[in-house]
C-alpha cells in the first residue's frame, strides 16, 4: 500500500471511485481541477495505491484547523485497513504544519466512516440538520483535538 500526494491526473479515478461510494461528496470535475489549481486556497489531496488507486482524502487548512473535506475508499478495499492508513497519513501531516484541530461532517447513516473516525479520537461536535442532498440527510460534525 502507498499512500501518497494525489496530482492532476489522478482526477478520473477520484471520480469514479467517489461515484460508487453512496456516502461520498459527490463532487464535479470542476471542483476536483480546483483542488490541483495554484490560484485556488490550498489543498491537500492524497491517495492510496494498491493496484491502483483505492481511496482518496481531500482537505483544506483554516488557519490552525483542518477540514477534511471529502473521502472515499473503494467497496471492494473497504475493511481491509486503506481507510485508516490513508487518514493516519494525514493526520501525520496535519501534525506536522502545526493544526491544532481536524473537523468533518459526515453523513449519520454512515457508520463505517464514523466508527473509523472514532478509532482516531474523534469526537461528535454536532449536528447539521438536512446538510446532505440525495438522500437528504443529518450531518454529524466530529473534531480531533491534538494533545
Amino acid at each position: 500500500m502507498l499512500v501518497r500526494a494525489a496530482t492532476s491526473a489522478d482526477i478520473p479515478a477520484m471520480i469514479t471511485l467517489e461515484k460508487h461510494a453512496v456516502t461520498a461528496a459527490h463532487w464535479s470535475q470542476q471542483q476536483y481541477e480546483q483542488v490541483f489549481a495554484t490560484n485556488e486556497p490550498r489543498r491537500e489531496a492524497l491517495v492510496i495505491e494498491r493496484d491502483g488507486i483505492q481511496g482518496f482524502l481531500v482537505a483544506r487548512p483554516l488557519d490552525k484547523e483542518w477540514e477534511i473535506e471529502n473521502m472515499a475508499v473503494s467497496g471492494p478495499a473497504r475493511r481491509h485497513g486503506l481507510g485508516t492508513r490513508l487518514l493516519g497519513e494525514f493526520l501525520d501531516r496535519a501534525r506536522g504544519t502545526g493544526a491544532e484541530m481536524v473537523f468533518l461532517e459526515v453523513r449519520e447513516s454512515n457508520h463505517a466512516a464514523r466508527a473509523l473516525y472514532e478509532k482516531w479520537a474523534f469526537v461528535q461536535s454536532g449536528r447539521r440538520k438536512g446538510y446532505y442532498r440525495g438522500p437528504d440527510e443529518d450531518a454529524l460534525t466530529y473534531c480531533l483535538y491534538f494533545a
